[in-house]
């Protein structure tokens, strides 16, 4: 455990550096399946190891370890870990938790407004226009999504390039981006390592919606030009918690979309693969050190109430794990 038990936290730190280059390198849409996994497995790692960390600090409270029948001595004896380590550990996870909740309340929130939103626009259309001057094209995420579009951003582009745009928007809902933006966004409230890859995830959704889109009209120049006009004439005027085609780094959208498709490689994704099947094994491998120290301190416990058994027990004795035993010389007078 004294090794194993840090290892989720240096697998964290090197993807939080590496693995948004995966949005230049590797397909948008492998890249954000792989934001995601790594995302969820490093924050679910990140937790495990700091619970570990801490539970080495707690159990060695006298209340918890009369409870739990294990010798606070024997604990202290076999730790490696400082108690100032456990403490800030289980700060840092009471801290994450909290942090994970509230920004869990603030996506549902966002997913229930999307919903009404929805609901008060037209059932009959996938696409909904607002008279609006402001130029403005997001999608709604929800079980039936909306695509809304201003009369101002639709009067900025051409006919391919509103096409273009539509099909962007497209992508985005029938993709179902907005769950990946929520995991990212949660596994960032409870890790703040992990916030590059939230946001190096919003570039990737929006790379992904850009491809789709380039598929759709058959010219990636016609979706660079409706990326690049949109943006220039939105000015940020979009939803911020929406997904829109002027999101993310918009150059370099125009530029990769200028550019031939992205090459498959396996190579980056085969990297990340194995860093996270180390963080798992060396999770896994902490908390089995964990349970046999646990284990240990609880034999530790039994063996000293074994040397000292009460004055009237002269028929039964527990061994060293607290297993009884009838003694040898009362075993031969039993008829």
């Amino acid at each position: 455990m004294l090794f194993s038990v840090y290892v989720p936290f240096a697998v964290t730190a090197v993807l939080a550096v590496f693995a948004p280059r995966l949005a230049h390198v590797v397909p948008p849409r492998r890249a954000a399946w792989a934001l995601a996994c790594a995302a969820l497995v490093t924050a679910v790692g990140w937790a495990g190891a700091l619970a570990l960390l801490a539970f080495t600090g707690v159990a060695q409270i006298p209340e918890v370890a009369e409870e739990g029948r294990w010798s606070v001595a024997a604990l202290r004896a076999e730790d490696p870990v400082y108690l100032v380590v456990a403490a800030g550990s289980a700060l840092m996870l009471a801290v994450g938790v909290l942090s994970l909740g509230v920004a869990a309340v603030g996506q549902a929130r966002h997913f229930v407004r999307a919903r009404r939103e929805c609901a008060r626009l037209s059932q009959e259309t996938e696409l909904v226009v607002v008279d609006d001057e402001v130029p403005l094209a997001f999608a709604l995420p929800g079980p039936a999504g909306r695509i809304v579009v201003s009369r101002g951003m639709l009067q900025c582009l051409s006919d391919r390039e509103r096409e273009a745009l539509l099909a962007h928007e497209r992508a985005h809902l029938r993709g179902r981006h907005h769950l990946f933006q929520s995991l990212w966004r949660l596994t960032a409230a409870l890790n703040p390592l992990l916030r590059p890859l939230a946001v190096a995830g919003g570039f990737v959704l929006e790379r992904w919606a850009d491809e789709e889109a380039a598929k759709s009209v058959g010219d990636r120049t016609v979706v660079a030009h409706a990326v690049g006009r949109a943006a220039l004439a939105s000015a940020g005027a979009s939803p911020p918690a929406a997904l829109a085609a002027t999101g993310g780094a918009v150059p370099q959208r125009v530029l990769a979309l200028l550019a031939p498709p992205p090459p498959s490689r396996s190579l980056p994704l085969v990297a990340g693969g194995l860093l996270l099947t180390v963080c798992c094994a060396s999770l896994a491998n902490a908390a089995s050190d964990s349970d046999q120290m646990v284990d240990s301190a609880q034999c530790a416990a039994y063996t000293a109430t074994a040397s000292a058994p009460s004055a009237g027990d002269h028929r039964y004795r527990p061994d060293s794990c607290g297993r009884e035993h009838d003694r040898p010389e009362l075993q031969e007078h039993r008829p």
